[in-house]
């Protein structure tokens, strides 16, 4: 649905735009595909429909979406415990959730998350990517536990310079060092030589013409001879092996990818404040797109800030940008598959490793304490570590629930002031009045009238919140005490 005003100069800002996230996107699709446990064409299809499919029915024109690596963690143990369809049954099911949500309007409630529960959820996923894809780069085998992955993280560093295993380890970490080396090195260097090439497509193409010019014997990209045979899921088989539990995964995995494309959406309006987003449209597009990923088995998909973020920063200026990158991976995939088997694994989890780094805010923790105090630090670290000790769901709900305690605690932060002053009972009322801090407030008031005989002044006005059942209580104790009570609210 592309507006018919739209200019040939549009086009031309649009085209080139494409290009580069193309290039940004590549590279992304195979890593998170790696980190998933998945074949590499599981995460080029995602990727495709990211910006086919969704970039046609985009609430949000300048955002794009495909496979993430805030999704890779829940993909990666959906697919270890279950199977590669398993993941399909699971994406469908976050499809259908995500549609529902547009079809009920809530899009514009995940605008009210609790910033702690985001920022722990990227910060526990980038640590989560970083530690399992640090033995990656290495030619190790991650394990499927978060903290093993960390706890074992010295072990592995110390493994390369061991004698005793191969000389594989020491190689894949040196393309993997170079890989780093290349994406912080361009990263500084690119608005001096003013070349619009992603960071992520130079390392790759240094790494890999070093692994193969050199002829190491490290992992490369496994292929197979019909790279479409990585799309081996049978619909009908899967809903046979449906189940509560990969519903209630489907769920989840809704919810993580609405939340982390919807903050893509509000990023992407912060950056170009003259971009206003549909919340609601944005929540269909992604329903239909991780639907249709679910039905031809892809990886979920989200919106993703790394590839929005480049779309703004060269030049694109409407969905066309978007949907032109999944045609050039849609070229790529029919065209150049080939050049995937000359690819280090080494250099791609490289890439996942600095993505997970970046993922984790440090500044986190002294924002959250200077701005909101300490509860939000706790929710903070509490949802990191239960994500990483848990799983991602499980760590998500924990944050969340966290975030409602605190709430509620706010809002029965309740203080009640009474005085005896010249003969008038005067109350002062703070904070928010709710049902649940009506018994203290109707004990304190009994005690204060009991021997008191004359007037009452009750001032609410400075209560924040004030619930129906406590604007009941007050009229109805201005009633019994009649003319001689003065009651004051908002």
């Amino acid at each position: 649905m592309l507006n018919t005003e739209y200019k040939k100069d549009d086009f031309l800002h649009d085209f080139l735009a494409s290009l580069v996230v193309f290039l940004v996107a590549l590279p992304l699709c195979l890593g998170i595909a790696l980190a998933s446990g998945v074949p590499p064409i599981v995460g080029l299809m995602a990727g495709i429909i990211g910006g086919l499919v969704v970039g046609s029915f985009t609430g949000s024109p300048l955002q794009v979406s495909g496979p993430a690596a805030g999704l890779a963690v829940m993909v990666f143990e959906v697919v270890d415990a279950h199977g590669l369809e398993a993941m399909a049954i699971v994406c469908f099911v976050a499809g259908i959730f995500q549609l529902l949500g547009a079809f009920l309007k809530l899009g514009n409630l995940f605008k009210a998350v609790s910033p702690a529960v985001v920022k722990g959820m990227l910060s526990g996923i980038g640590l989560l990517i970083f530690a399992s894809q640090f033995h990656v780069m290495l030619d190790h085998k991650p394990s499927s536990s978060g903290v093993e992955n960390l706890t074992t993280i010295p072990q592995a560093f110390l493994d390369i310079f061991s004698t005793k295993l191969p000389v594989q380890h020491e190689h894949a970490a040196t393309i993997g060092l170079i890989t780093l080396l290349c994406l912080v090195g361009w990263n500084t260097i690119r608005e001096k030589v003013k070349l619009p090439v992603p960071a992520p497509l130079i390392a790759i193409i240094v790494s890999a013409a070093i692994a193969n010019f050199a002829g190491l014997g490290i992992n490369f990209i496994s292929i197979p001879d019909n790279l479409l045979d990585g799309l081996s899921f049978n619909l009908w088989e899967g809903i046979q092996n449906i189940n509560a539990e990969l519903i209630f995964a489907g769920i989840g995995m809704g919810l993580v990818a609405t939340t982390e494309t919807l903050l893509c959406v509000t990023a992407v309006d912060t950056i170009k404040p003259d971009h206003k987003s549909n919340y609601n449209q944005e929540l269909m597009a992604q329903g239909i797109g991780n639907t249709l990923a679910g039905l031809v088995g892809a990886m979920p998909i989200t919106g993703v800030i790394v590839r929005s973020s480049a779309n703004l920063e060269f030049g694109g200026r409407t969905r066309v940008s978007t949907i032109l990158h999944g045609a050039w991976l849609v070229l790529f995939l029919f065209l150049f598959s080939n050049i995937l088997a000359y690819i280090p694994t080494s250099a791609l989890a490289a890439i996942l490793v600095y993505t997970g780094y970046k993922l984790f805010d440090f500044k986190a923790f002294k924002k959250f304490n200077t701005e909101f105090g300490k509860s939000e630090v706790l929710i903070y670290l509490v949802t990191i570590v239960s994500i990483i000790s848990i799983n991602l769901l499980y760590g998500v709900m924990i944050g969340y629930a966290l975030s409602l305690v605190q709430l509620i605690y706010r809002l029965n932060d309740f203080q009640i002031e009474v005085e005896n002053k010249e003969g008038v009972l005067k109350v002062n009322l703070h904070g928010a009045m709710t049902f649940l801090t009506l018994p203290g407030l109707s004990k304190r008031i009994d005690e204060s009238l009991e021997d008191h005989q004359g007037d009452v002044h009750l001032d609410a006005s400075k209560v924040s919140f004030m619930d129906s059942a406590s604007h009941e209580y007050l009229d109805v104790l201005h009633k019994n005490i009649g003319d001689k009570m003065k009651l004051e609210k908002k």
